[in-house]
């Protein structure tokens, strides 16, 4: 076999043909800039208004840490009914948990 030919087990440079010609895609639209619009991929923002929190949104998140955190301090304190019991606890971390879970989602 002479050299340059193609054959089993040969690879071929990229764009170029068993001639040695370089091969052109006449259907080829690679770099032609089209616009978000037209390719359906554009989603437009979110106005701002929308976006926001209701007013009551953060004094809740706080008021849910502060419930938690007293929760399971009290609990240790043995100050609340029923001795040292495992649901306050529970109950703390879990308010605790849904303050930090609404802070996330505060805008």
């Amino acid at each position: 076999m002479a050299k340059g030919s193609s054959g089993p087990g040969r690879v071929q440079r990229k764009g170029t043909s068993a001639s040695g010609r370089t091969t052109v895609k006449s259907t080829s639209r690679v770099g032609r800039y089209t616009a978000p619009e037209e390719s359906g991929r554009y989603t437009p923002p979110v106005p701002r208004g929308v976006r926001r929190s209701p007013r009551w949104y953060g004094p809740l998140v706080l008021l849910l840490m502060v419930v938690g955190v007293l929760a399971i301090i009290l609990n240790y304190m043995t100050v609340l009914p029923g001795s040292v019991s495992a649901w306050y606890l529970v109950g703390g971390l879990v308010v605790l948990f849904l303050g930090f879970l609404m802070a996330t989602r505060y805008r």
